[in-house]
């Protein structure tokens, strides 16, 4: 049985073998892992088609077409043991624990080593109950990824490092969304004060009753979905010479990841409450940053929201995620003197901004929807009751 890079998606041509998780030689079983790849958008693992030996035939760090033969499964047996019983080599990956998404997210909450709980979902696998059950020992929390540092040998003057399929890729759609687009960019701000009044009200219940936290991005989401529907055309695209009216509401949502942005999607957004949109965005930023997230969870999108403000800018100008013809992006809260009734008082404020495409919104329509997007902040109880 042949091993080869599978079709992924109809846009992705080729991928690079990042690591083998078998030797050659070791025995493996059907739908095992045994290598992980990169594409221009995500990474995945590549299962055996069969049970039997692995025969490498492409190294680490090859780039390969889709569809190549990358390795062999040769009819085999797993090696006898000093009992005589047959014993499976399992490679190191297949030996972490396997968590659900909404298991992963509660262990990220708590700060919880998976390693140390015990799984009682299918074959081992550790469910959201498991973790909320274990009491342990917390480890430390990872470093973010933007502080790594690079290693560097005494007296060394540059550092070359390859760049990854993903980083090309977001490189390349950076330049061509530059190129093809006439983007302008809008600006506005948002008193805060109205949401963190509801969130710490409500922040204990919520996550009482839904077990995740009440963000901010769930307010975000749900007022970009207000603003869509009261101007179509901000979330249409353009195909050729005709304008795409697209009647749903997948929203993008940037996630920061070590080896770039990617952009998850939340599907159908404008059915989704409060609770829905916070597990969902926990859940897909967790494969993200694990590099478990599939083309599946980044292909479509109809708008996307980008949050700058959570390393701490100020204000910007996102660039536009084409074939979308807009981008919201949110910035870091800061206090400041506002006049409120005629009177100056202090309030929890956000510099937020729309780039859009000029060749199918106009200014009047960007310009409209970001002042949308500031009533829902500022009056949430409008999202709430659907007015």
């Amino acid at each position: 049985m042949e091993i080869k890079i599978p079709v992924i998606g109809e846009s992705i041509k080729e991928a690079r073998i990042l690591r083998w998780l078998k030797q050659d030689g070791d025995y493996v079983k059907r739908d095992e892992p045994v290598l992980e790849i990169e594409t221009d958008k995500a990474s995945d693992f590549v299962p055996a088609p069969a049970d039997g030996l692995v025969r490498i035939l492409v190294k680490a760090d090859e780039t390969v077409a889709v569809g190549a033969v990358i390795g062999k499964i040769e009819p085999g047996s797993p090696p006898a043991t000093a009992n005589g019983s047959s014993e499976v080599k399992t490679p190191a990956k297949a030996k972490e624990p396997i968590l659900s998404p909404a298991a992963q997210r509660v262990a990220a909450e708590k700060n919880i080593d998976p390693a140390t709980i015990t799984g009682t979902g299918r074959e081992g696998r550790i469910i959201k109950e498991d973790v909320l059950a274990v009491k342990t020992k917390p480890v430390a929390s990872p470093a973010p990824p933007e502080s790594k540092p690079i290693p560097v040998d005494p007296g060394q003057r540059e550092t070359r490092q390859r760049m990854t399929q993903i980083r090309q890729r977001i490189g390349e759609r950076l330049v061509a969304s530059q190129q093809t687009t006439a983007t302008l960019t809008t600006f506005n701000e948002v008193d805060l004060s109205a949401i963190n009044e509801l969130r710490a009200r409500y922040k204990d219940k919520f996550k009482e009753k839904y077990g995740t936290g009440l963000g901010y991005m769930s307010f975000f989401v749900k007022a970009a979905v207000e603003g869509l529907k009261a101007f179509p055309t901000v979330n249409a695209r353009i195909d050729g010479v005709e304008i795409v009216f697209q009647h749903f509401y997948d929203i993008g949502v940037a996630v920061s990841t070590e080896r770039g942005l990617l952009v998850p999607v939340l599907r159908g957004a404008d059915q989704l409450g409060f609770a829905d949109i916070e597990k969902q965005i926990g859940d897909l930023a967790a494969l993200a940053r694990e590099s478990k997230i599939t083309t599946s969870h980044l292909q479509g999108g109809t708008f996307t929201i980008t949050n700058g403000g959570i390393f701490g800018s100020l204000l910007s100008t996102p660039i536009l995620n084409p074939p979308q013809c807009a981008i919201l992006g949110m910035h870091t809260i800061q206090k400041r003197p506002v006049v409120v009734n005629d009177e100056i008082v202090i309030r929890p404020m956000m510099y937020i901004a729309l780039s859009y495409d000029h060749r199918l919104i106009d200014g009047r329509e960007a310009v409209q929807f970001l002042v949308r997007i500031k009533d829902c902040i500022e009056n949430p109880e409008r999202m709430l009751l659907a007015i």
